[in-house]
């Protein structure tokens, strides 16, 4: 009885690793056939042959000439600022938030978090209207701030710093009360090293969700260096490519972090 029991388990982990593996190459796939076309040529990546999957040479002209058409470095200069600010931004005022929601006690508290909470379950849609308004008037359009402008204060990142003051013991903040410190110090010097780890999932979120937006950078950029769509598919490969290599390599740089991220905040993307 119990060799079939050990039996049912192997035949059991060799299903569900089987599936695991066919998943992966599901969703490997689609990178695979854009980093083959962006070497293929135009012909080859028309032709209705389904053997034919790897290019008959590997040559670096579509990203040559895509380099060319598009300001690269204008492009990833501009992603890379708008990540980084709004990252700093995201943590900085959910840290805030998150303390005086989770840890301080002060007039009209639960109203203001659930406006938090309202801005969560409405579709960010809504707020492109008025946000655009807001920057026209301040004669940001075209600039660095109108990029960063909508990640400047995250609800998302509230209710998670919300969360994870309130999960830790009062008995260090107490303590820093009864030996004079202020909110501030308690706040900065003893709370918020306590919650690094969830800084660091919102972290990973608002870089990931900055580096997916796609309509509001075209709304507020609308002069930006750029040209008109092509039916080059090689060529759209290649750009599309070069244009997930900044998230790719944050990826491979910060991947414990991400990882670990993900584990501790228990959410996903």
């Amino acid at each position: 009885m119990l060799d079939s029991f050990v039996m049912r388990q192997r035949i059991t982990r060799v299903v569900i690793h089987i599936l695991l593996i066919l998943a992966s190459i599901t969703m490997i796939v689609p990178f695979a056939w854009m980093f083959l076309t962006a070497f293929k040529t135009l012909s080859e990546s028309t032709a209705i042959n389904p053997f034919v999957i790897f290019p008959s040479s590997w040559k670096l002209d579509n990203f040559v000439t895509v380099w060319k058409s598009y300001n690269f470095l204008y492009l990833y200069r501009n992603t890379l600022l708008m990540i980084f600010f709004r990252v700093v931004c995201a943590v900085l005022t959910a840290t805030m938030a998150g303390y005086a929601f989770g840890r301080l006690n002060f007039p009209g508290k639960n109203f203001l978090f659930s406006l938090v909470l309202i801005q969560m379950m409405v579709p960010s849609q809504i707020f492109i209207i008025p946000q655009y308004i807001m920057v026209s008037k301040m004669k940001m359009l075209n600039t660095v701030f109108a990029l960063v402008f909508p990640g400047m204060v995250t609800a998302f990142g509230t209710l998670l710093l919300k969360q994870a003051y309130q999960s830790l013991p009062k008995d260090m903040e107490e303590a820093a009360n009864i030996d004079g410190c202020s909110i501030f110090q308690r706040f900065l010097l003893i709370m918020a090293p306590l919650t690094r780890s969830a800084m660091v999932s919102l972290s990973i979120f608002t870089a990931v969700f900055a580096f997916k937006d796609l309509m509001w950078p075209m709304i507020v950029c609308s002069n930006a260096t750029s040209t008109t769509l092509s039916s080059n598919f090689p060529e759209l490969m290649a750009a599309a490519l070069m244009a997930c290599l900044p998230m790719i390599i944050i990826y491979l740089i910060f991947q414990k972090q991400f990882i670990e991220g993900i584990a501790t905040s228990g959410g996903k993307l």
